[in-house]
């Protein structure tokens, strides 16, 4: 039996699973890591915790498995988006990573706009937002000139974790269209991006795709994981592609929901010439030569935790959302905005901050709990009209994620985006994805699609409710209304938070 390795590589923590030829995963493992804020506005990871918290999850995935470690024959990246990791010539890092979720570059995202905003979104096809790699460089640039004249290179967080186990840097262009660097069309860092902003070229990585094989294992890095130095190491993808890549949206017509820290709706596009005016992300896909259509939501599962951590600590998910299901659809005329670290899609805003709307005597725990998850999946339903009204159509939804896990949340997706949500059986988001690109690199598998039809199997389907898709949909009206009304008050507010 042959096998291949997925490696994701979330904010809170790296997952490793080790699937066979027939899709089954036979063991898997997790390591944690911190995340440090600093300052308001800021989060960052030191890059070296990823790599040894990788290390740490294969050698346990692998003496648990008891597989030979001649019978894996590739191992494959998924990874958190657009953070910036700085080495030197020696490949050490040089600071902490700046990560996605790091609010601070504002006033780059403004200069660079002013400077070339247009042009940037012709080269990128997306607007400069604080998320992506490029404002983050500037930042550095701006604020530690002399720590940003050692850097060799910049990378992302799985290439940095791939570079410490193989030797090797390379950047797949599903991760790359995410920097804000790459003309996405054409496949290549943009000159001009980098001169109008001082970058050399010599700082950006080799470009390859998801599926192309970078290197193979350093000795010592098989030593201390089980695994043969021979072992091929393909170049994986941004967690989003491979997310979708894991639930099957490898041709047009498909769409995902995926519900993790944040939240993000993703549909399959193959038209390099598709234009969404930077309405929504367009970014290239893991499987060559196709492209993804994606709005993200900062705080989706992010709310929910947040929920759980301030108002039921000692419980859990299960116990807390136990009566959400009781309550009518609406929560009782309560509203959440789940804007707790501003907003990415359509609200373009690091200052907005979340609501509660409509709070009256009669609300008890249950119903603030379901006004956040359907606040969530209202967000969430801005993505999807935004594509709808751009003609694309969106029949069928893949959740994934922790909005998969809770029949009710499912069900309220249904309602809300007013179309059939399936959720998979046997649901790994982007760490299957990583190890179907690892499946087809190796030429387990011909193509990603090949590899998907015995991989990934549908589960159980929800169906919209008439009366309850009608409801939500007068609902859906007012809480779009929120973002204007509480946008000043939260300007005002900005100059009292710590």
């Amino acid at each position: 039996m042959k096998y291949v390795i997925g490696i994701d590589l979330g904010t809170s923590a790296v997952k490793t699973i080790l699937v066979d030829e027939s899709g089954t995963i036979c063991a898997e493992a997790s390591k944690s890591y911190p995340l440090f804020h600093e300052r308001a506005g800021w989060s960052e990871q030191n890059p070296d915790d990823w790599v040894q918290g990788t290390i740490e999850a294969l050698k346990e995935m692998m003496s648990e498995a008891g597989v030979p470690a001649e019978n894996v024959t590739g191992i494959s990246y998924s990874g958190q988006m657009h953070g910036l990791v700085l080495v030197d010539e020696q490949q050490e890092v040089l600071r902490r990573a700046i990560l996605w979720n790091d609010t601070r570059t504002t006033q780059q995202c403004e200069e660079m706009t002013a400077a070339l905003g247009e042009q940037m979104l012709s080269i990128t096809r997306n607007r400069v937002l604080e998320g992506f790699t490029l404002p983050k460089i500037r930042w550095v640039q701006q604020n530690e000139p002399e720590l940003f004249q050692k850097a060799a290179l910049f990378l992302l967080p799985k290439d940095y974790v791939r570079l410490k186990m193989t030797g090797q840097a390379h950047m797949d262009y599903s991760d790359a269209a995410g920097t804000l660097l790459l003309d996405v069309a054409e496949k290549k860092w943009s000159e001009a991006i980098c001169e109008a902003f001082e970058i050399p070229l010599s700082l950006c990585p080799p470009l390859v795709e998801s599926t192309a094989q970078t290197g193979t294992l350093l000795p010592e890095i098989a030593e201390q994981t089980g695994l043969r130095a021979e072992t091929p190491v393909f170049a994986g993808g941004a967690d989003n592609a491979c997310g979708a890549i894991g639930a099957g949206i490898l041709t047009s017509g498909k769409t995902m929901c995926s519900i993790g820290t944040s939240g993000v709706i993703l549909a399959h596009e193959e038209d390099s010439t598709r234009d969404f005016a930077g309405k929504v992300h367009f970014f290239n896909h893991g499987k060559e030569n196709a492209f993804y259509t994606m709005g993200v939501t900062l705080s989706a599962g992010h709310s929910l935790q947040w929920f759980k951590e301030t108002f039921a600590e000692k419980e859990t998910f299960e116990e807390m959302l136990e009566e959400v299901g009781s309550i009518p659809a609406g929560s009782g005329g309560l509203l959440y905005t789940p804007y707790l670290v501003g907003e990415r899609t359509p609200h373009a805003d690091s200052v907005i901050r979340a609501s509660f709307i409509g709070i009256d005597g009669s609300h008890t725990r249950s119903h603030f709990a379901r006004a956040v998850m359907e606040g969530i999946t209202f967000s969430l339903n801005e993505s999807i009209e935004l594509f709808r009204n751009e003609g694309k159509r969106v029949d069928t939804v893949i959740s994934i994620g922790g909005g998969a896990k809770n029949d009710v949340w499912l069900q309220m997706q249904a309602d809300i985006f007013n179309t059939e949500v399936v959720k998979l059986q046997n649901e790994q988001g982007p760490a299957m994805g990583a190890a179907m690109i690892a499946a087809a690199g190796s030429g387990m598998f011909e193509s990603l699609e090949q590899c998907a039809s015995l991989f990934i199997k549908e589960g159980e389907r929800f169906s919209p409710d008439k009366e309850r898709a009608k409801r939500y949909k007068e609902l859906f009206s007012i809480y779009q209304t929120v973002y204007d009304q509480t946008k000043s008050i939260n300007q005002q507010l900005q100059s009292f938070r710590v």
